[in-house]
């Protein structure tokens, strides 16, 4: 029925008129000038040597929160005069990321001189002892593409996803392979290359992003995308992988249609949420290219909870680590400027209880795709 998504065609119509010129993507770096930035930083360590002192490799600090701002329209940025860490091949703490550093740098060049790619699975078992972990080839990584401040992307490193798609959406993948979203009852895997996906067609009013594997499941199986026909839904299955969020980016620049987030009531579905809207500070360099500003939380909402009348038993009391978390939520400049999502937060940390999606299930077995979701829909539930 036309008038379930009378207000999600408002919302529409109010977002694109308010796109700007911040509304853009980091535009890709070409291979001759990835290239050159690698020779840049190999002819420095070799000058160094040649001149008798021990080469050094700088790297900026991405893991607090003072080397990042808020952007309203785009999101968490680094700063521009962000301190760096310095690598040192002679300093015993820093030795070893120094030689796994140049090593990487080694590999990426060679990919983008031949135009091949790699997945980062792919570079660490061809020599998982030397790179011990693949947390730390991913971190390394992301130290490179923003010490070359070149999208990851451009550094011929892909990463596999773990994110899932569905409904009114179908594309060409960049080898011509067509792929087709639309089935009711399945899903699709997000591209692991969401840079090279072209010939994008929907008719989908919104895009909505499921925290939760879980959850996105069950609206495959009650056919929500059938009976909200047409939407798109996609998972990042928890806290969402670069291609997840890349992906969500590119359908609204695409699209330019809502997208909405259904998580769960308690402080990291927030703080997932969060990523998808406005970023993370480790990849803050990227920001342009993943997050997704305009994203509106459609539930579950701690309010939501006494509104429904969740019953009592089906809540989870607050955590220590919960308390915490709230806590550092609450002193962020992106929740601060919105004052609905502070009330909703002040709401959660008054009750001092959680809610999970599946809750809605304990008021009826088909609560979330039939009632819940659909009267937010047809209402204008967000925020």
């Amino acid at each position: 029925m036309a008038c379930q998504f009378i207000e999600v065609d408002k919302l529409r119509d109010t977002l694109r008129e308010s796109l700007g010129k911040d509304d853009k993507r980091q535009e890709d770096i070409s291979r001759p000038d990835v290239l050159t930035r690698i020779e840049s930083v190999i002819q420095t360590i070799v000058i160094s040597v040649s001149e008798g002192e021990a080469p050094v490799l700088r790297v900026m600090n991405r893991s607090t929160w003072d080397n990042v701002r808020f952007h309203e329209s785009v999101g968490l940025v680094q700063k521009t005069d962000v301190p760096v860490r310095t690598l040192r091949c002679d300093c015993p703490s820093s030795a070893t990321r120094f030689a796994l550093t140049l090593k990487l740098l080694s590999v990426i060049y060679k990919l983008v001189q031949s135009d091949s790619y790699a997945t980062k699975r792919d570079i660490y078992y061809n020599d998982p002892q030397l790179f011990g972990s693949q947390t730390t080839l991913d971190s390394i990584l992301d130290d490179i593409s923003c010490m070359l401040k070149v999208p990851r992307r451009s550094l011929h490193v892909c990463a596999t996803s773990k994110g899932f798609i569905s409904g009114d959406l179908c594309y060409l993948e960049e080898d011509g392979t067509k792929v087709d979203c639309s089935s009711s009852s399945t899903a699709v895997p997000v591209s692991s290359n969401v840079n090279g996906i072209r010939n994008i067609v929907s008719a989908a009013k919104f895009i909505l992003i499921v925290e939760k594997d879980a959850t996105f499941q069950r609206l495959l199986d009650d056919a929500f995308c059938t009976r909200l026909s047409p939407c798109i839904i996609i998972t990042g299955k928890g806290v969402p992988d670069v291609n997840s969020r890349l992906m969500v980016r590119k359908l609204w620049d695409t699209l330019n249609i809502p997208v909405f987030a259904l998580v769960d009531a308690d402080p990291y579905g927030i703080e997932i949420m969060c990523i998808y809207k406005y970023g993370s500070r480790s990849l803050a360099f990227e920001a342009h290219s993943l997050t997704v500003p305009s994203v509106l939380w459609l539930g579950l909402l701690p309010s939501d909870i006494q509104r429904y009348r969740v019953p009592e038993e089906t809540l989870i009391p607050f955590s220590q680590a919960d308390e915490s978390k709230i806590n550092s939520l609450r002193t962020r400049d992106y929740i601060s400027c919105q004052p609905a999502w502070e009330r909703e937060i002040e709401t959660m940390q008054r009750l001092k209880q959680k809610a999970e999606i599946q809750c809605l299930a304990s008021i009826a077995p088909h609560f979330l795709t039939r009632v819940y979701l659909p009267n937010k829909l047809r209402y204008g539930g967000w925020i």
